[in-house]
């Protein structure tokens, strides 16, 4: 699955020249906490609501609430930037492993998708997890099959002939390599009329059957 397969492409941008405020409105109205700055279009920077909530204000302690909101009406956004932070970015040809692994890397939740020079969209974790669950088949309907089974040539294809042969089709496939176990890990997602007959067969053949869940 590639980046631009999960990405949005309605992202939200602000200029360098727009306020504190402006930000914060930005950032609450859409409930998000990274905006990509924009000069035209290219991306000069990110802000967070992190940045935001940590400007430095230069105020008399006994300043309003009021007071405090035009400080920050006329702080603008050029003036508060981080000047050493590295952008982060991910291509819409990327595969979506890549952008995990970046926001894992960075510590951030959420990556600008650039082409060409261009932000063409922003990938989130939630993105992640919702192909993660896509990936998984959470929400589909079939029976999911754990099992194990030794890492050898042939064993994934045991499998799957068995499956065939009993009228099955396999929807989705993941493995899981657990540290510690010799074991690989096999998480199955099929679709058949019968599935206790293809249980049946697996363990005849010794395959190590963990559980079985049937959604309906």
């Amino acid at each position: 699955m590639r980046v631009r397969d999960i990405m949005s492409t309605d992202v939200k941008k602000i200029s360098p020249d727009a306020s504190v405020i402006d930000a914060f409105a930005l950032m609450n109205e859409n409930n998000i906490r990274r905006l990509p700055i924009m000069e035209g279009d290219k991306l000069v920077g990110i802000v967070t609501m992190s940045d935001l909530e940590n400007v430095p204000v230069n105020k008399p302690s006994t300043l309003s609430f009021f007071g405090t909101s035009y400080l920050l009406e006329k702080t603008m956004l050029k003036d508060i930037m981080p000047k050493n932070r590295e952008v982060i970015t991910v291509g819409p040809e990327d595969y979506l492993e890549t952008a995990a692994s970046l926001m894992r890397k960075h510590r951030i939740s959420s990556l600008p998708v650039v082409a060409e020079d261009t932000v063409v969209g922003i990938i989130t974790e939630t993105d992640v997890f919702d192909a993660l669950i896509r990936i998984m088949g959470v929400d589909s309907r079939g029976t999911r099959i754990d099992l194990k089974l030794e890492d050898r040539p042939g064993e994934l294809a045991k499998v799957a002939t068995i499956i065939s042969d009993s009228g099955g089709n396999i929807a989705n496939i993941v493995r899981i390599d657990i540290p510690g176990q010799e074991k690989v890990h096999l998480v199955l997602r099929i679709t058949c009329p019968n599935s206790e007959n293809i249980i049946a067969r697996l363990e005849e053949e010794g395959f190590e059957i963990e559980s079985v869940i049937v959604k309906h």
